[in-house]
């Protein structure tokens, strides 16, 4: 019987950024052929090239409450974990650790990656002195989800997602009262975010 590699957990580094990029698509693509659900999922999801993977890392970075974790078997990065410190609500400071992209290579998967990196957040979200740990994952990922309810997560709330554009046309056309007076204002914003870019 082999013997399990060691399982190795750090903070994410620049030189992380194609290694993450595999990562992030090895799961995208293992969750590709489960419906609607997960085709409405995929959408959001957009594979970065390194560079903007290394402009996000080092922008995450600044954010002092945010962490990304990662871990390494056998020097290969095989899971990672996002970590943001909030309060429950704006008006309480019931200090709450938020999980997000909580993810292991198919092919690690049942080997402790995810409780290893959880056993960080964990500790992490102790020093702040934290009352409540929340878990953020895509409503399709059954996986995950599963993984989640069993370590005891419940679910509290529902994520939504639009966008902007999206959203500031169908705002507009509330406001206005009019579908085409809605649409008109949505494309003159478009053209003066361009022209802002261009000039």
């Amino acid at each position: 019987m082999a013997l399990r590699q060691p399982i190795e957990i750090r903070d994410v580094e620049l030189d992380d950024a194609a290694s993450l990029i595999e990562l992030w698509v090895a799961c995208a693509e293992a969750v590709s052929d489960e419906g609607s659900e997960a085709y409405t999922q995929q959408t959001l999801w957009r594979c970065p090239d390194e560079a903007e993977a290394r402009a996000a890392i080092e922008f995450n970075a600044r954010e002092h409450r945010r962490r990304l974790i990662v871990a390494l078997v056998g020097g290969e990065l095989v899971g990672a974990v996002a970590a943001d410190l909030a309060t429950l609500n704006p008006i309480t400071m019931c200090k709450v650790m938020i999980v997000t992209d909580l993810q292991v290579k198919p092919s690690h998967r049942r080997r402790s990656i995810a409780s290893s990196l959880l056993s960080v957040v964990a500790a992490y979200a102790e020093e702040q002195d934290c009352e409540l740990v929340l878990a953020n994952s895509a409503a399709h990922a059954r996986e995950p989800n599963r993984y989640l309810t069993k370590l005891g997560f419940n679910q509290i709330a529902v994520l939504r997602a639009i966008p902007l554009g999206k959203l500031n046309a169908r705002l507009a056309t509330k406001s206005s009262g009019s579908r085409e007076t809605g649409r008109l204002l949505a494309v003159r914003r478009s053209l003066r975010r361009r022209a802002a870019v261009r000039g």
